[in-house]
């Protein structure tokens, strides 16, 4: 009994972690009625939670001076933030959600130059299992071929393999600091997506921020602090319980947006999206199960 309940507390913090990335897009949308640009609000989301870790943890930077991929990890953390932010605020919520979970099929391709882990016959079937799954999803009604067709689409997809670059790149820096780890993934959150807010404005693609507002103040202010919470649950419980289980509970964020978004009117759920969805979500499931007498795989973080 005392087992499972020490077991409880882990895996409810990665439920946390789940559901605040799940309903996230509400918030952006919020902010983005407001003026503020997802990419402006990711930037002010991850300079707030960046602030409170080094205030909380002054010394979290110096690891970055004795290891140098925690400066790729701030670059793919940032990507990951830039393209899911962006992309679930501008378009259709499930869709983009599933897009991104198509991390298994990327770490497939990852892993190999990365890792040195050569793909088994199983992953070669995940990969191909959650390829068709997107290429459903992707097929839409009188598009001659299953590419992506919009902004939120590309953003998802490239947030997807930047998620998985992520993890690969977690899994590498496992001697590194908790606290370092975090704040390599703030500080490319602010990082990249300031610079993409930037370009964008130079482009006029992304409109300038707006002068501070107490309308959208306290929503960027509950996003920022819902962010850092789940980043410290997921480093608390990522490292507590089996990384297999663990994976398989972060899943749960796709209910959660699903769930959300549909209430909300922000997503629709199609027959084409509920199958591709299907055999996305399966292949992610497959990848996370645990494998007899496989070690266990390392649980990477948004």
């Amino acid at each position: 009994m005392a087992k499972a309940q020490v077991a409880l507390l882990p895996a409810l913090a990665l439920v946390l972690n789940a559901f605040v990335w799940g309903v996230s897009w509400w918030p952006f949308r919020e902010l983005q009625n407001h003026g503020l640009h997802p990419l402006w609000a990711t930037a002010l989301v991850y300079l707030v939670s960046m602030a409170l870790l080094l205030a909380w943890r002054p010394r979290a930077w110096q690891d970055f001076r004795r290891e140098p991929l925690l400066w790729v990890l701030l670059a793919a953390a940032g990507l990951t933030n830039v393209g899911f932010n962006w992309a679930v605020t501008e378009g259709d919520v499930v869709r983009v959600v599933l897009l991104f979970y198509l991390m298994p099929a990327w770490t497939v391709v990852l892993a190999w130059p990365m890792l040195g882990e050569r793909p088994t016959p199983a992953g070669l079937l995940r990969l191909a299992l959650a390829l068709a799954g997107v290429v459903i999803v992707l097929k839409t009604d009188g598009a001659a071929w299953p590419v992506p067709e919009t902004t939120s689409d590309w953003l998802a997809l490239a947030g997807g393999f930047s998620f998985a670059l992520t993890n690969i790149l977690l899994r590498k820096l496992r001697n590194a600091t908790a606290e370092a780890r975090i704040l390599a993934m703030f500080g490319g959150g602010a990082g990249l997506a300031a610079a993409a807010g930037v370009l964008g404005v130079a482009f006029g693609f992304v409109a300038a921020p707006p002068g501070p507002q107490a309308a959208w103040a306290g929503v960027g202010l509950a996003l920022s602090l819902g962010f850092l919470a789940s980043n410290v649950a997921l480093q608390y419980g990522a490292s507590r319980i089996d990384a297999h289980a663990a994976a398989l509970i972060m899943l749960s964020e796709v209910v959660f947006a699903s769930l959300s978004s549909v209430a909300l009117g922000a997503a629709e759920l199609t027959v084409r999206t509920l199958l591709g969805g299907a055999l996305i979500l399966a292949a992610a499931v497959w990848s996370a199960w645990p494998a007899r007498g496989s070690l266990p795989a390392a649980l990477g973080a948004q």
